[in-house]
């Protein structure tokens, strides 16, 4: 889901040396009733300190509709959070972690979200994700999303918290991301149609945390003593000694009279430059001379660079450059697409899998004799952004160059992309955009007209 890049972490949140806030969130839901499920939207404000502001507010828009063409607003809230935190002689920022709640019916879901600091209105932090909300109270065991936190006090805990449930009050970590500082990565999940009762419990709950190379670092086995139809499992892993990488838990509860059992897992980040992983090069030697990028060509390296550096970050463009040989070119790809994987439980890489889907789509689509499909402007576009929602096309008007108009209704609220055939060789060019970054021209329609 969702991180921006960032060139300094503080304490508990992000902050960019070249932004006055971040914005991040999370979600997980939770069992409600026969029909419906519970989700709670976590978010984190962070913003640099500035005196001349005496009180400040974050603004933040949630949107949450029902997927399909005949797409039902199901939530459209603007809330307006005041940021409390105490401001620090350093000018540092800490973040401002809140909760919002709904009930959702089963179905499939889009939630947007706008993140932005009210005095300055034309900064936006923007989200996008998808949820499948899948009925957790039903005739067969169960568990819910894991939310990860900060915290979760479980004596003499705040009934008043925003974060109060089930006699816990759980603080989010809406950013997923844990430090030297702050190394305990804390856990709340539910777990639902239990049935047996007492001691004699047929459940068993296993718990593991793997890091990116799916090695297990942590893991706990324990019988489950069950009083309710529903039971609360939390817990705690110190990542103290371990080292800076990207790490899932996963809870699995078994029922060990039937061999049926559900699991859900989570991904959290830890950054901990003082521990070294010595194992972590042999690792990645192995992993990607194995890989498939193990017998590429250096000629093929390059070509799947030129392909693929539009969803490249600047730092990754810059380290292509200055690569001098084949294997580090080999093992920069296996890394390039291995952090880009959502889902590592499965031999598939669904994101990778889906952008070069769109490659052979580009290739196929735009290609001319001037120059490769994916090198063309509708190309790039296609290939950042996908297929557009909406295209409407204007090859014969009167006086007027042929052109489109490419419209994707869950970027920023809406944007849209006009190209046309200025040189009248079928090469169309990107005129103007609304999507924020991309080129505009208010006159572009000047541009297309023959006369």
């Amino acid at each position: 889901m969702k991180k921006i890049i960032v060139l300094l972490f503080v304490v508990s949140g992000f902050i960019s040396a070249q932004n006055e806030f971040t914005f991040e969130f999370d979600y997980a839901q939770f069992g409600y009733d026969a029909t419906s499920n519970y989700l709670e939207y976590y978010y984190s404000f962070a913003a640099v300190e500035n005196d001349s502001v005496a009180e400040r507010y974050f603004g933040m828009d949630l949107l949450i509709t029902t997927e399909g063409a005949n797409a039902d607003t199901i939530v459209n809230k603007r809330y307006r959070i005041k940021d409390n935190q105490q401001k620090l002689t350093s000018g540092l920022p800490t973040s401002l972690v809140g909760v919002v709640s709904f009930v959702l019916p089963e179905g499939k879901y889009n939630i947007k979200s706008r993140g932005y600091l009210e005095n300055n209105p034309e900064e936006v932090k923007e989200t996008n994700s998808k949820v499948n909300i899948v009925v957790l109270y039903d005739t067969t065991i169960s568990i819910s999303n894991i939310e990860l936190a900060t915290n979760i006090v479980s004596q003499n805990a705040n009934k008043e918290s925003l974060f109060y449930k089930n006699t816990l009050e759980v603080v989010p970590n809406p950013i997923t991301v844990y430090t030297t500082g702050s190394p305990v990565v804390f856990f709340y999940s539910e777990i639902y149609n239990l049935f047996a009762k007492g001691e004699t419990s047929p459940y068993l709950l296993k718990r593991t945390v793997t890091n990116s190379r799916g090695r297990v670092i942590n893991k706990k086995e324990k019988a489950l003593r069950v009083s309710e139809k529903a039971i609360v499992e939390i817990g705690l892993v110190n990542m103290r000694k371990y080292a800076t990488d990207t790490y899932t838990i996963d809870i699995s509860v078994f029922d060990t009279t039937t061999g049926k059992g559900v699991s859900s897992s989570k991904k959290f980040f830890l950054i901990n430059p003082g521990i070294k992983d010595t194992l972590a090069s042999e690792f990645v030697l192995a992993d990607y001379l194995a890989s498939e990028y193990g017998i590429f060509s250096e000629e093929e390296l390059d070509d799947m660079f030129s392909k693929c550096r539009y969803i490249a970050t600047s730092a990754e463009l810059d380290q292509y450059e200055i690569l001098d040989s084949v294997d580090s070119k080999r093992q920069y790809f296996y890394e390039f697409w291995a952090k880009r994987d959502p889902n590592l439980k499965t031999p598939q890489n669904e994101y990778k899998d889906e952008y070069m889907k769109r490659l052979d789509h580009v290739n196929i689509a735009y290609t001319s004799s001037y120059r490769p499909g994916y090198k063309t402007d509708m190309g790039r576009v296609y290939l950042m952004y996908g297929e557009p929602d909406q295209i409407d096309r204007y090859p014969n008007e009167t006086n007027v160059k042929p052109y489109e108009i490419w419209y994707y209704n869950n970027i920023e609220g809406g944007v849209n992309f006009i190209f046309a055939d200025i040189s009248g060789f079928a090469q169309y060019e990107l005129l103007s955009s609304t999507k924020r970054g991309e080129i505009t021209d208010e006159n572009w329609i000047t541009r297309i007209y023959t006369n």
